[in-house]
């Protein structure tokens, strides 16, 4: 089945003049902001814009030829090869880069990072990360399960801000992957009301979504029909939370928590291939977890967040990659960690991750019996997609 590298091959000689701008492209360029454009691409207000195809010319120029470049334990591998095949196309080698940002702050547990892109159809997207491979990324995704606003959303909204001064004549579309899918509707919804009337589109991949009253506020309805939920058909991170009920499923080659990987959702064409409704596992998955957050106070949840990082963080560790590579010590330190909890909040630990394990093994095995029907004969889908309203006025 093809993927998005696929599509690069496929489409990557068609500019926006012949084929206009899609759902596909729009994951494209969600990933794009996880490579690491530092000294290659100017921050907000520091300087010119530099070529996609230079600024990837720049990227490659910092790591030995043939060398893998080590994206993380969770950042898709696929990346580079990505970027390579846009530098080498025309549909997005000439698209324009601007405005990149990358703050990480360990000690207060915020993470962000952002990007935008010229699309050269006089629009621009804000590309904003994802969760990346360090802690205090994926410390900030628990914390939006247990506050109001966190770090990385205030500076989603400001950065949205900034970047619509310094472009004042273009038409914006916002969008992530992940974590970055979260900021890109909340910036969607609070940045100012007339940078809001030049949205086009928010693209939330797989993004979690919000509390219950962010969903009821002016500001969201003012903007509700332009946001496009996206997510695989075994998904959980982008079901966390409540969310826009008319998201658009999307069939993936992997299983269970797997899918999450962008690179794994199917292409056909100039769009994903879509599917009716995710699978009866991930909806089960999406009540347990919502179920087990709602048992807890806020109090308790940020309790929780603070706990479950102070063990992983035990070892010295700050990025996943380094858990990973020096797991031994790691594990050993987290033992040790555990033990100092009090015991509600070690119980609550052990309860959150049985139920990611359950989640993931029945969606794994769910997956398993799928792949089989499929060799057994072809399954009719049927691809329900909302259609983009507000593209170039």
């Amino acid at each position: 089945m093809a993927n998005l590298l696929d599509y690069l091959d496929w489409r990557g000689d068609l500019t926006l003049e012949q084929s206009s701008f899609n759902e596909v492209d729009n994951l494209i360029l969600a990933e794009l902001s996880f490579v690491d454009f530092k000294d290659i691409v100017p921050g907000p207000g520091e300087g010119e814009s530099v070529v996609l195809r230079e600024a990837a010319e720049s990227f490659f120029a910092k790591f030995p030829q043939g060398e893998k470049i080590d994206m993380g334990v969770l950042v898709p591998g696929a990346i580079p090869e990505m970027l390579r095949k846009m530098a080498d196309s025309r549909r997005f080698g000439d698209m324009k880069l601007n405005c990149f940002v990358d703050h990480l702050d360990v000690g207060k547990g915020e993470q962000f990072a952002a990007l935008a892109i010229e699309t050269g159809d006089k629009g621009l997207y804000l590309s904003f990360r994802g969760t990346d491979d360090t802690l205090a990324g994926w410390k900030e995704d628990f914390e939006l399960a247990c506050m109001p606003e966190v770090p990385a959303q205030k500076k989603a909204v400001a950065y949205t801000w900034a970047v619509a001064k310094q472009f004042p004549r273009k038409k914006l579309r916002l969008g992530g992957h992940s974590k970055g899918g979260n900021l890109a509707v909340y910036a969607g919804v609070f940045c100012p009301e007339n940078v809001q009337k030049r949205i086009i589109a928010v693209w939330s991949n797989d993004g979690p979504g919000f509390h219950n009253d962010l969903l009821d506020l002016p500001e969201h309805r003012r903007v509700a029909e332009r946001i496009f939920s996206i997510v695989p058909k075994s998904s959980v991170v982008g079901m966390l939370l409540e969310h826009e009920e008319d998201y658009t499923v999307v069939d993936s080659d992997q299983l269970g928590f797997m899918q999450h990987d962008g690179f794994s959702w199917q292409v056909m064409g100039d769009h994903f291939i879509t599917l009716r409704q995710v699978t009866q596992q991930a909806h089960l998955s999406d009540q347990e977890l919502r179920k087990w957050v709602h048992g807890l106070s806020v109090e308790q949840r940020e309790t929780f967040v603070n706990a479950m990082f102070d063990v992983l963080s035990a070892s010295g560790a700050v990025t996943l990659t380094d858990l990973k590579d020096d797991s031994f010590k790691a594990v050993g330190a987290m033992i040790r960690a555990m033990k100092d909890l009090d015991k509600e909040t070690r119980d609550g630990l052990w309860d959150f991750l049985a139920i990611l394990f359950k989640s993931n093994l029945r969606m794994v095995l769910e997956g398993i019996q799928e792949e089989t029907e499929k060799k057994r004969g072809p399954r009719r889908r049927i691809g329900k997609k909302k259609e983009e309203k507000n593209e170039e006025k």
